[in-house]
C-alpha cells in the first residue's frame, strides 16, 4: 500500500474516532441526566450509559469475528447504521416519556461502539510495520475532537426541540454516525481472508492455542486487567459526576465542562503515550496511571466544589490513558498472528463487560450512598491492577537479572 494511500486511510479513522469518541461522550455526558427525567425510579438513572456499554459488551466479540469475515470497513458501515438506529429510538424515548425506548436506544449504540472499537486495530491492517505503533497511537488521538465537539454539542442542543430536554442531541448524535458512513466509503481497507493472514504473518506450522491456555498466560492477565480496570473505573467515577455535580447544586454547563475536558485528557495523551512505552516500558506507564487514579481518588474524597471535579476528572482521564493503551501494547504480547481475532475480541468482551457492571453499580452507590462511595469504590480495584503489574514487572527484573 501506497504511502499516501496510508496516511489518507488513518486520516479517516482518526476522524472517524473522533465522530465515535463525541457520541460516546454526549451519551454519557446527558444519559444520566435524561435517566433521571424519564425514570421511575431514581436509582436507575444511570441505567442508558449501563445499556450503552452493555450493547459494547454483547456485541464485542461478534463484531470482531464479523469483521474478520467480512471485512473491517463494510463491519464499520453496519455499525455506524445500527447506531443511528439507536439513536433515533433513543429520542422518540425522549419525546414519548419512554424509559425502556431510551434504555434500548442506547444499547443500539452500544453496538456501534463495539465495532467503532476496531477503529485502532484497523489502523495496523493498513500501516506499514515502521509506521503502524504511531497509526495506532494517531487514530486514538482523534479521541481529542469528542473533548470539544461531545459536550458542546450536548450543550447546544439541550433545547434546540423545546419542551423535549435533550431530543436536540440525539438527532446530532444520527447525524455525526451519517458522517462516519460517508467517510468510510472512501476509506481503503484491504480485506485479507483470515488463513492467508495467518500464514502471511505468522507463516510458522504452529497450530493456534485454544482460548484457556492462553488466558493463563501472565502477560494477558495483566493487560486484561489493566484495560478492564482502568476502564471500568473511569466509568464508575465518569458515569455519576455530571449527577453528582448537579446534586451539590453545579449548573448542567459546568457538569459538561467537566466531562469535555475528563475526554480531552483521556485522549490527548495518545500523541505521546506510545513514546513514553517505549522509552520507559509498558509496565511502568501502567503503574503510572494508576498512581493518577488514586489521586483522582483522593481529590475527589476531598470536597465537591468545581475544582475537585475538574482536575479529579483529568487525572481520570490521564490515568484511563497509560492503563488502556497500555493494556493493549501488552496484550500484542500474549498472541501470535493466528491467534489474534479470539484474544482481541475476549480481551474487548472483559474490558466492556465490566464498564456495564461499573456504570450500573455508579447509579446504584450514589444513590443509595452518596459520592463518596463511588469514589471509594475504585480503590480495591486499582490496587488489583497496580499489584498485577507490579508483580509481573519485579518477576520480569528477577529473570533478566537471571539470564546477565
Amino acid at each position: 500500500m501506497r504511502r499516501t494511500s496510508m496516511l489518507r486511510n488513518v486520516s479517516i479513522l482518526a476522524v472517524c474516532q473522533g465522530f465515535f469518541n463525541s457520541t460516546q461522550s454526549i451519551m454519557i455526558s446527558i444519559g444520566g441526566l435524561v435517566g433521571f427525567m424519564l425514570a421511575t425510579d431514581k436509582s436507575l438513572a444511570t441505567l442508558p450509559v449501563t445499556a450503552v456499554v452493555t450493547g459494547t459488551a454483547i456485541a464485542s466479540i461478534p463484531a470482531s469475528f464479523v469483521m474478520d469475515r467480512i471485512g473491517r470497513r463494510a463491519g464499520f458501515i453496519i455499525g455506524s447504521f445500527a447506531g443511528i438506529m439507536g439513536a433515533a429510538l433513543a429520542g422518540s424515548g425522549v419525546y414519548t416519556g419512554s424509559f425502556l425506548y431510551f434504555v434500548l436506544g442506547s444499547m443500539l449504540v452500544g453496538i456501534f461502539a463495539a465495532f467503532a472499537n476496531y477503529y485502532r486495530f484497523a489502523a495496523a491492517d493498513v500501516a506499514t510495520e515502521d509506521y503502524r505503533s504511531r497509526a495506532i497511537s494517531y487514530v486514538m488521538a482523534g479521541g481529542v475532537i469528542a473533548g470539544f465537539m461531545g459536550p458542546q454539542i450536548a450543550l447546544w442542543t439541550e433545547n434546540l426541540l423545546p419542551p423535549y430536554t435533550f431530543l436536540g442531541s440525539y438527532f446530532a448524535i444520527a447525524g455525526l454516525l451519517a458522517l462516519t458512513i460517508i467517510l468510510m466509503l472512501f476509506a481503503d481497507i484491504p480485506h485479507i481472508p483470515r488463513a492467508e493472514r495467518a500464514e502471511e504473518n505468522d507463516p510458522t506450522t504452529a497450530a493456534a492455542r485454544p482460548l484457556p491456555e492462553l488466558a493463563k498466560q501472565p502477560v494477558f492477565i495483566v493487560a486484561v486487567l489493566s484495560g478492564m480496570i482502568g476502564y471500568g473505573v473511569m466509568s464508575l467515577i465518569m458515569t455519576a459526576t455530571p449527577l453528582a455535580m448537579v446534586g451539590c447544586g453545579l449548573h448542567t454547563a459546568t457538569a459538561l465542562g467537566v466531562i469535555q475536558w475528563h475526554v480531552v485528557a483521556m485522549f490527548a495523551p495518545s500523541f505521546f503515550t506510545g513514546h513514553l512505552i517505549h522509552r520507559f516500558g509498558v509496565l511502568t506507564v501502567i503503574l503510572t496511571g494508576v498512581l493518577l487514579m488514586l489521586v483522582c481518588v483522593a481529590i475527589a474524597l476531598s470536597g465537591q466544589e468545581a475544582w475537585n471535579f475538574y482536575s479529579g476528572l483529568i487525572l481520570l482521564g490521564l490515568g484511563w490513558n497509560f492503563m488502556f493503551i497500555g493494556g493493549t501494547t501488552l496484550l500484542t504480547e500474549a498472541y501470535t498472528a493466528k491467534e489474534r481475532a479470539k484474544v482481541q475480541a475476549m480481551n474487548e468482551f472483559m474490558i466492556f463487560g465490566t464498564v456495564a457492571a461499573a456504570s450500573l453499580s455508579s447509579g446504584k452507590l450514589l444513590d443509595a450512598f452518596g459520592w463518596n462511595a463511588v469514589v471509594l469504590g475504585a480503590l480495591p480495584l486499582l490496587t488489583i491492577a497496580g499489584s498485577a503489574a507490579l508483580w509481573l514487572a519485579v518477576t520480569r527484573m528477577m529473570q533478566r537479572r537471571n539470564y546477565a
